[in-house]
């Protein structure tokens, strides 16, 4: 007999059919350095602008540029944070990364733990 799966209470999930928005996100940038990835790391936790980054190295991207197909070892963030944030967090890692068009991309938070997700705003709000 299989057991059925049961989903905790904290567990948040917006209805497949709703037309609600997700308000929490992660936001992806990729880094051509360990270096460039902690400074803009320290520049967003700093200012509040997400309450977490993972970084994550050995990253391999292929890629169009200027009319190839290129490569590069970067460096990829993970960022969780609102949405709210996304275009002070475009802003400034825009103004301190290396690159003349980086990633900065944003994939809503669609399910999640209720706590965890209650943590991301305590984590944004000013003290």
């Amino acid at each position: 007999m299989t057991k059925k799966a049961v989903i905790p209470a904290d567990f948040v999930s917006p209805k497949a059919d709703s037309k609600q928005e997700s308000m929490h996100c992660i936001v992806i940038i990729t880094c051509p350095s360990q270096k460039d990835a902690g400074r803009i790391k320290d520049l967003l936790l700093e200012n509040r602008l997400v309450a977490c980054v993972n970084i994550i190295k050995g990253v391999r991207s292929f890629f169009w540029w200027k009319g190839t197909i290129d490569s590069a070892s970067e460096v990829m963030l993970l960022a969780k944070t609102t949405r709210a944030k996304f275009k002070k967090i475009a802003a400034c890692v825009t103004k301190v990364h290396p690159y003349d068009v980086p990633e900065i991309i944003t994939i809503p938070i669609m399910d999640g733990n209720k706590p965890y997700l209650n943590w991301i705003d305590d984590s944004l709000k000013s003290l």
